[in-house]
């Protein structure tokens, strides 16, 4: 494998894209460093939901409150989402054009919201059902984890918003390249990050 095929871990821009490329190296390798931290602080949120499962205090547990038709519907969207990105990300690399690349930011924040707004209805339903952060060490762990995950999303769309309202401002100029790259980086980020929690809180949970 090249220098040239490593030198930007989750996108090469590529010579085409002549200082943009360059400039790259050192803005990602301290966003890798930003992701590094933040799945330290999803590591312990993991490691006390985990340690909390089972102290449900004669309240309600996952087989009680969890949908997981509902969650299934929720991962579809996100993985779903990650490859709309990961499609503006190859519009960017290989200059597809401006409307390609919001077309498929627009179709990524639309996956993102709607996941959102499957996620608050679960959590409305557990609300319905007495599933609240103060009944149980499980709920608080729960309330601690799955919403981190939804605040993540969320800033995340918020930032698409903005990097759509940049394009059509400044057109796509180094600062929107830059920005492009690193969403892309933390949106599959928290891909990841929600399969480990659908594999562990809900399918582990209701087994």
């Amino acid at each position: 494998m090249s220098d040239e095929a490593i030198k930007h871990p989750g996108l090469n821009l590529g010579s085409a894209h002549g200082r943009d490329h360059d400039a790259a190296e050192a803005m990602l390798f301290g966003f890798w460093i930003f992701l590094m931290s933040d799945a330290i602080l999803f590591s312990m949120v993991f490691a006390t939901y985990v340690t909390s499962v089972n102290a449900t205090a004669g309240g309600p547990g996952p087989h009680a409150l969890y949908d997981i038709k509902s969650v299934f519907i929720e991962t579809l969207l996100l993985l779903t989402s990650s490859f709309t990105f990961g499609m503006a990300s190859l519009a960017l690399k290989y200059k597809h054009g401006t409307a390609q690349l919001i077309g498929w930011l627009a179709v990524t924040l639309v996956l993102g919201v709607a996941f959102l707004g499957f996620e608050l209805h679960d959590f409305a339903s557990m609300f319905a059902k007495g599933g609240v952060p103060s009944r149980s060490g499980f709920l608080s762990a729960f309330f601690d984890l799955v919403p981190l995950h939804g605040l993540h999303v969320m800033g995340g769309s918020i930032w698409l918003i903005c990097l759509v309202g940049q394009i059509a401002m400044y057109g796509v100029d180094t600062q929107v390249k830059l920005g492009v790259m690193r969403l892309a980086l933390f949106w599959h980020f928290l891909d990841i990050v929600w399969i480990a929690i659908f594999s562990v809180v809900y399918l582990a949970g209701l087994t």
